[in-house]
């Protein structure tokens, strides 16, 4: 059986010519928003759409709402129509990033309902390494005036009130997913401001990975977080990093690893900071 949350290099190729599996290109570079869409008109899985992280699976920025604000449902749910995905289209996502921006659109997913998406394991670099068909050329059009309803959402989230709140009277646990110095408040090559929520917890989202770029096996992933959450069941987790993305990454590692149903915090530091009355800490 198909996992519905990693899928090997080999488990995709049987099934590229499938019409049933949307293959979803989702390269990006936060330095170089362009990036992206460069790599995947020079070379791109054979048959695969393309998503912009910061125009198609972001929502309007406030100036209080973080780096990558959540889009609405129904224009999600819209685009993902427009692409050919339906209620039963198997949807496998990748990138070059260690799988933290495929980790993302199945967090996205999941959010809005559909429940048949996976990423793939090693992405672009695994793919490439053992040969596989790719081409070239610009993406494929979505189909104008495609529309769909988002369904009953599958996975949890949390607000920055929620995070305040939970201040006061805890109940629940955020791991921040950023590397330990930025999670220290040592540098912030990216926000404007250094530091953490008061309280977290880190486990840096690239200790889910071997090496060669894929995921850990589900064992060591398993006993690698449950050192973290310290008896914390998965329900009281609640993940975060500067702008959802690499939080998705930890999210999604937890599910690989059997510990299902902790939430994500979507604005995480990046919409934290921008209320000069919350907390941060450092050290």
């Amino acid at each position: 059986m198909t996992s519905m949350t990693l899928m090997s290099v080999s488990q995709l190729t049987s099934r590229l010519d499938d019409p049933q599996v949307r293959v979803f290109d989702v390269r990006h570079d936060l330095g170089d928003f362009a990036a992206g869409r460069r790599q995947f008109e020079e070379s791109h899985i054979a048959g695969a759409h393309f998503l912009d992280n910061e125009k198609d699976l972001a929502g309007v920025h406030t100036g209080r709402n973080g780096r990558h604000p959540l889009p609405e449902r129904a224009a999600l749910a819209s685009l993902m129509a427009a692409h050919g995905v339906g209620p039963d289209t198997l949807v496998v996502a990748y990138d070059a990033s260690g799988g933290q921006f495929a980790a993302h659109l199945w967090w996205l997913l999941r959010w809005i309902g559909h429940e048949r998406v996976a990423v793939l394991d090693g992405g672009w670099q695994a793919w490439t390494a053992a040969g596989q068909p790719v081409e070239s050329g610009p993406p494929p059009a979505p189909a104008p005036g495609a529309a769909a309803s988002p369904r009953p959402s599958l996975v949890g989230a949390v607000d920055a009130d929620a995070v305040l709140a939970n201040l006061r009277d805890p109940s629940f646990t955020l791991v921040d997913a950023r590397a330990a110095a930025r999670y220290r408040g040592e540098v912030e090559p990216i926000d404007p401001e250094a530091g953490r929520i008061p309280g977290a917890l880190n486990r840096p989202y690239t200790d889910n990975l071997e090496a060669d770029g894929r995921f850990k096996s589900p064992a060591q992933l398993r006993q690698e977080f449950e050192a973290v959450l310290g008896g914390r069941p998965p329900a009281s987790i609640v993940h975060q990093c500067g702008s959802g993305i690499t939080a998705s990454a930890n999210l999604f590692a937890m599910e690989v690893a059997g510990l299902p149903g902790s939430r994500l915090y979507p604005g995480s530091w990046s919409e934290w900071i921008s209320d000069p009355s919350r907390p941060r800490e450092k050290g």
